[in-house]
């Protein structure tokens, strides 16, 4: 068959080729309504079935596949999304027919919100309607798509990602989809090249045989010509030399050309990726991000639980610093039984400190546990969406109470030191009023707040640019501040494991950095680059 080539939008870089393999809609059939009282009983076992399925792909996931399922997990526990469903069975609806208009009704609500965090949510409560629906037609799992496979189709749930084999590659290319939905997320941390926004006809590829993905132009290309082929070929082969020279630096110092040493630390989603990862690749851990063990499922883990995973980082860590945050939930990461429901701007609400310092009990439980397994390396403490000084106040008034506790008990601890994040474009005009032992700028949250374009709005993409003037102004003088102050100032955002800010951070003053793991390398290539103008800090 002739040539057929695409243009959609990025949601993960990277080239990919194999087998076309196309992403069949669920079952839209209808179930014979019968006795109420017997189709109220199929739902409920479907529920507990679909329950039980998500269940266990959450015990083989991590990082932000966990946290989406544990989210799925909690949503589908809550008897009132289920309520509807069953007043229309009650009135003589049939078991899936109840389900699907009430869950329809649910995803209409949110794909209706002018909130991009509700609208990203509608992927979730897709899969749950899917996975219930296909328990009581009684579907057998679909075959998954063959070893790398290009996987075509309206959209994917985050659940068919992680039931995927992607060990041997592949990509992702859909019609609909979402550049900051839950998939393109996971298709970025693991590498998967994903387009969205396709215009292509599924109908007119039965039949086709192979498609290669060239994440960089967002171009999906099926059955290409040979001369197609060998122009993909070499793209892709320009990209592994470009990725082969990154793995060269990921064990070497970071040293500018003009021979300054930048710190380079890792963002820690989940205590699973330090197993992969040598401590000799950097500086220490930067960021970890705690909402892991909050999302798990179970309720809210108990100290002895957050110690453990504390102190296992702590250890991993060998003397280097391990920067963990406190809990950061709210906005985009909602936690049942704890943050707030259908706050109308949610990441302008009660979230990161404002969340912990209202409810204090869970924040008193984590501080504990941080001061136990300080006793174990050089743990600091971060508070992220700190606005005001009387936060830290408050914030430090409890990790002394923790502190004391444990000493009057006899159990073993280090009072960590304490600095915060600065996203909050208030915190960052006025650094110097807060008695911070260090600060790390999050350059997601300051962007979007200093630009007010959504992080996860594609509508406004453009204008979500750390490397804007307003932007590193912001930056440079917090650098200033810190270095005025003599106190610790790292960005642990995304924009640090991205070549293209690199060298604006540095000329802005930043001297510490905290990026993904799989941007070591690229990062410390991207610094080896970069040469300081006469006169910057360290020459």
């Amino acid at each position: 068959m002739a040539e057929l080539r695409l243009t959609g939008r990025v949601a993960s870089a990277g080239f990919a080729a194999g087998p076309l393999a196309v992403l069949l809609s669920p079952s839209s059939g209808r179930r014979s309504s019968g006795n109420p009282v017997a189709e109220a009983q199929a739902l409920h076992r479907a529920i507990a079935a679909a329950l039980s399925e998500l269940s266990d792909l959450a015990a083989d996931s991590e990082g932000d596949g966990a946290e989406i399922l544990a989210f799925q997990i909690a949503m589908l526990e809550d008897n009132t999304l289920a309520e509807p469903a069953f007043a229309m069975i009650a009135a003589g609806a049939s078991a899936d027919q109840g389900w699907r208009e009430a869950l329809d009704e649910e995803i209409g609500g949110y794909e209706a919100a002018d909130d991009e965090h509700f609208k990203a949510r509608t992927s979730d409560l897709k899969d749950i309607r899917d996975r219930v629906l296909a328990v009581l037609f009684g579907s057998t799992t679909e075959p998954g798509p063959p070893a790398g496979a290009i996987i075509v189709g309206e959209d994917m749930t985050p659940s068919r990602f992680l039931a995927t084999d992607w060990s041997c590659g592949g990509g992702i290319a859909l019609t609909r989809g979402s550049a900051s939905g839950h998939v393109a997320t996971l298709a970025r941390a693991r590498g998967i090249p994903m387009i969205v926004g396709l215009p292509l006809d599924l109908g007119g590829v039965a039949g086709r045989r192979e498609a290669f993905i060239d994440g960089e132009t967002a171009t999906l290309c099926i059955d290409p010509a040979p001369e197609t082929r060998k122009h993909f070929d070499a793209r892709a082969k320009a990209a592994d030399r470009a990725a082969d020279a990154w793995r060269a630096f990921e064990t070497r110092p970071a040293v500018t050309a003009d021979g300054i040493a930048i710190t380079v630390c890792v963002n820690i989603a989940d205590p699973a990726e330090i197993e992969r990862l040598d401590p000799a690749s950097c500086d220490g851990i930067g960021l970890v991000r705690t909402e892991f063990l909050f999302t798990s499922g179970g309720g809210l883990p108990d100290e002895e639980t957050q110690y453990r995973a504390y102190r296992r980082l702590a250890e991993w860590a060998g003397g280097n610093p391990v920067i963990i945050r406190t809990l950061d939930a709210g906005a985009d990461k909602p936690i049942a039984g704890l943050t707030l429901e259908h706050e109308a701007n949610p990441f302008l609400g009660l979230r990161g400190i404002r969340l912990s310092l209202h409810k204090p009990d869970p924040f008193r439980t984590q501080l504990r546990a941080l001061c136990r397994a300080a006793a174990h390396g050089r743990v600091e403490v971060m508070l992220p969406m700190v606005t005001l000084p009387s936060e830290l106040d408050r914030a430090r008034g409890y990790l002394d109470e923790a502190v004391s506790s444990l000493q009057t008990a006899g159990i073993a601890c280090r009072r960590p030191e304490l600095g915060i994040m600065v996203e909050v474009p208030a915190a960052a005009l006025t650094v110097e009023s807060f008695d911070a032992a260090f600060f790390s700028i999050g350059s997601n949250d300051l962007t979007q707040y200093v630009m007010a374009a959504a992080r996860d709005s594609e509508a406004v993409a453009a204008l979500n640019d750390p490397s804007h003037p307003a932007v590193q102004r912001l930056i440079a003088e917090v650098a200033a501040h810190g270095a005025r102050a003599g106190k610790k100032v790292s960005l642990c955002g995304d924009a640090g494991g991205e070549p293209k800010f690199i060298e604006a951070l540095l000329k802005a003053g930043l001297r510490a950095l905290s990026v993904s793991p799989a941007a070591l390398g690229r990062t410390k290539e991207a610094i080896a680059r970069v040469r300081l103008p006469p006169g910057a800090p360290d020459d």
